[in-house]
């Protein structure tokens, strides 16, 4: 384990001005990370973090998973949780799953994890088998960030929601699908709890899945494939579902939604509500869209590929369209993984070039670039707190950085919400 110096990073400047198209920043000395994790013996695919704890999880090619103490960058846990060849290629925890997290391995399988005192479990507490072989990372379902959440980075409350729920995959089946009738309203069916319900890419490749975690079983399936009126398969033509993303607008009446990229460099759209066909379509890029982020209001997001620009984007839940806000061209194509932080103040990237890049989500111009790996950069994640982001390389290592941090509250601001309350 190596620890390095930190060095201070400049405040986010808010001044105005013409948006940068161009990803170059400030000629600034690129930050070191405060903390390097070392243990793996593989490429490290995948990092996130607990949403409550002190806590740092890591998925490695040869199948180990790990767990870190971020105070101490230390390993708390480690624990072989798919086969070697497999190797774990994408983790996920949630406020929903309380002291759980979820694994993906390219052995068809996902599996839940234990958070206990002397570290995971040494056996999953579900399996579940997906029979889906490919590229693309699980998702839980992303829920809006009250104005309190994002204040004290509790992303994933859903205090301020109404129950989450997905049409089954009979009762969805049963309804007759239009995927002209945009605006048609279907009955409640029956219904699971939204934080207990993951999407990944399906058995047919093309398609998205949605799976109950309690039950270990499929509910649903996009698109529909009993649609009877189903002229056109709304995504075979468009390959391979690189990746997706669940999550619950405020106006969706606790539905999920969610937002799925292809091989062809389109984004869809989908409610649950309307399964037969998505909502919307986009094509921002024109190679593979290879991975998709929404904020912490689920107003918006962003995207990238293997092209050379990231596009940043809006959600008219109103009319079920997206809305380009900007596209950002990059120096080198590539972009294996993206995250937006909690505060939605700043996003970043993970690039095939070995660099992190760091934005103004607001704006889209560029702040950093972080140059510490020396391999594939294969994800990217920040704390619910946002006060670190970590960084995760085919380099076998993990990087821990504390960029841009939050404005503590002042006694005057704290005051002054109470009295607004």
């Amino acid at each position: 384990m190596m620890s390095t110096s930190h060095t201070s990073c400049p405040r986010l400047s808010h001044a105005g001005g013409h948006m940068a198209n161009q990803e170059k920043p400030r000629r600034r000395p690129s930050p070191d990370p405060v903390a390097v994790l070392r243990g793996h013996r593989a490429a490290v695919n995948d990092t996130c973090f607990h949403p409550t704890l002190p806590l740092l999880f890591s998925g490695a090619a040869d199948g180990e998973l790990r767990v870190w103490d971020t105070a101490s960058h230390r390993t708390v846990s480690s624990i072989w949780a798919h086969g070697g060849a497999a190797g774990v290629y994408s983790i996920a925890a949630g406020a929903g799953l309380g002291n759980m997290i979820v694994s993906q391995g390219r052995d068809g399988l996902c599996k839940g994890w234990v958070i206990e005192e002397a570290g995971l479990s040494r056996r999953p507490i579900f399996t579940i088998s997906t029979s889906t072989y490919h590229f693309c990372k699980l998702s839980l379902v992303k829920v809006p960030c009250s104005a309190h959440g994002i204040q004290s980075g509790s992303s994933g409350s859903n205090s301020d929601t109404e129950p989450h729920r997905v049409l089954t995959g009979e009762n969805a089946g049963s309804r007759d699908v239009n995927p002209a009738g945009g605006t048609q309203e279907y009955e409640q069916g029956s219904s699971s709890d939204g934080q207990n319900i993951l999407a990944i890419a399906g058995q047919e490749s093309s398609e998205i899945e949605l799976w109950d975690i309690k039950s270990s079983r499929k509910v649903m399936c996009l698109p529909q494939r009993c649609s009877a009126n189903m002229t056109v398969h709304p995504t075979k033509q468009r390959g391979l579902c690189m990746a997706v993303q669940a999550f619950i607008p405020c106006e969706s009446g606790g539905y999920i939604n969610v937002l799925s990229s292809y091989e062809d460099g389109s984004t869809l759209w989908w409610d649950v509500r309307k399964p037969g066909s998505p909502l919307s379509s986009v094509k921002y890029h024109s190679e593979s869209a290879l991975s998709i982020a929404i904020d912490g209001l689920c107003t918006g997001g962003i995207s990238g590929g293997a092209d050379s620009k990231i596009a940043l984007f809006s959600l008219d839940h109103q009319k079920g369209t997206f809305s380009l806000r900007n596209e950002v061209e990059i120096e080198r194509p590539g972009i294996a993984s993206i995250a937006i932080r909690p505060d939605n103040k700043i996003t970043a990237t993970a690039g095939w070039d070995h660099r992190i890049r760091v934005y103004n989500y607001t704006k889209g111009n560029a702040l950093a670039v972080l140059k510490y790996h020396s391999a594939t950069c294969n994800a990217v994640a920040f704390s619910h707190d946002c006060k670190l982001m970590a960084s995760c390389s085919a380099d076998t290592t993990v990087a821990l950085w504390e960029l841009y941090p939050p404005k503590t509250p002042s006694k005057v601001d704290i005051a002054t919400e109470e009295v607004e309350k």
